[in-house]
């Protein structure tokens, strides 16, 4: 496959999520989150369809296809006006890292639950004091007996009530103060000593985001995925799918926003002429596409490379990726909300709440200066600043 033209089934697999994101729709997830529920209802049709776990392997009950075919899935449920943030988790994170790393017993328990729906797990790296740098995690697992006893905190951690447990990013007691050494562990959210705490954010969306502490949870010795000692390898393993999704995301946003101004472009008579017709009106949106479609080839060439096992080629596209899909899901918005003038600060356009959840491309999972960094440092050469 090249990374600048989809196959037949890469294009009929857009249709058909397309097809289902139409039929939810702007106005299902409005009223999901108007009641304060998750979107359980999309969430499970889209896991009985094999959309939530293409990315899995199909001896798991998954699609047996890679990120390229899950970041399709979130784009055009994006592009309709209902995106799955937790496609970004769930599957994409956790389900990646499981099916890399885990042992047999997880990901038989995990991966089939994870692929059609019925089980969903979170993932749990940021915390209150490290923000941007991973390498000051302070949650720290330590053995008794053959056990694991966990404790620490977790800020911005996305749909954990929606979840049956957590992937938490932990430490090796030991690591403390040496070289950072992340472990990985698959933590229930009824586990005892486990609390989590809504986030009250300035934010329209279906998912809620929790502070979490861990007192002391008790594992047992299998709730460690992968190797203690394999760490940032089996981390990054999870983060460059969460980039590439997190930049299907941004452009499906974005491609949403497009599609109604152009739409009110096309229809909205003020003088003699529709108001697309003004090169002021028709320039900026025309602007705004390009800087989608441009991302979206960054984004296909990073889910690629990350498909076909280049881990480190991946991680300079992934950033990226995200950074451009980023910066173009926030112009198109804003665009979008221009355009309509008046009736873009409106509910009945629904463009409003969209200024704020596109800043979210743009800082999470990490921040736009971070991925400069990263190209400042791992692709220029040039020296780091801290």
């Amino acid at each position: 496959m090249t990374t600048h033209t989809e196959n037949e089934e890469h294009k009929a697999l857009r249709s058909a999520v397309a097809a289902l994101g139409k039929r939810y729709g702007r106005d299902y997830l409005t009223r999901t989150v108007a009641e304060g529920k998750p979107p359980t209802e999309l969430w499970s049709e889209a896991g009985k369809l094999g959309y939530l776990g293409v990315n899995l392997p199909e001896q798991y009950g998954g699609g047996g296809g890679g990120i390229a075919e899950l970041s399709i899935v979130l784009e055009e449920l994006g592009a309709a006006g209902s995106p799955l943030l937790m496609l970004v988790v769930s599957p994409a994170i956790c389900g990646t890292v499981i099916a890399r790393f885990g042992t047999e017993d997880q990901k038989t328990r995990w991966l089939p639950a994870l692929a059609d729906g019925t089980r969903l797990m979170a993932f749990g790296i940021t915390e209150p004091d490290a923000g941007s740098n991973s390498h000051r995690i302070t949650t720290t697992a330590r053995r008794d007996g053959t056990d694991w006893l966990l404790t620490g905190r977790k800020v911005f951690i996305s749909g954990v009530d929606m979840a049956d447990a957590v992937l938490i990013v932990g430490r090796t007691e030991d690591a403390r103060t040496g070289s950072l050494k992340p472990c990985l562990f698959i933590v229930p959210t009824d586990a005892e000593g486990f609390q989590k705490r809504p986030i009250d954010m300035e934010l329209s969306a279906a998912e809620k985001q929790f502070e979490l502490v861990l007192d002391d949870v008790r594992l047992p010795a299998d709730a460690l995925v992968g190797d203690e000692d394999a760490g940032l390898l089996q981390l990054f393993a999870g983060l460059n799918p969460e980039r590439i999704m997190t930049a299907a995301f941004a452009i499906g946003m974005g491609r949403y926003a497009l599609a109604k101004a152009v739409e009110y472009a096309r229809d909205r008579t003020v003088w003699k002429a529709p108001i697309g017709a003004h090169q002021a009106i028709a320039h900026p949106l025309a602007q705004a596409h390009i800087d989608l479609e441009l991302a979206r080839l960054m984004t296909q060439k990073a889910a690629h490379l990350y498909d076909s096992g280049d881990d480190i080629g991946a991680g300079e596209a992934a950033n990226m990726a995200k950074y451009a899909a980023a910066e173009a899901c926030v112009k198109a918005v804003d665009q979008a909300v221009h355009t309509l003038g008046g009736n873009g600060l409106t509910r009945e356009f629904g463009l409003a709440s969209l200024i704020t959840a596109a800043r979210v491309a743009r800082i999470a999972p990490v921040s736009r200066e971070m991925i400069l960094n990263y190209v400042s440092h791992q692709t220029l050469g040039l020296p780091k600043s801290y």
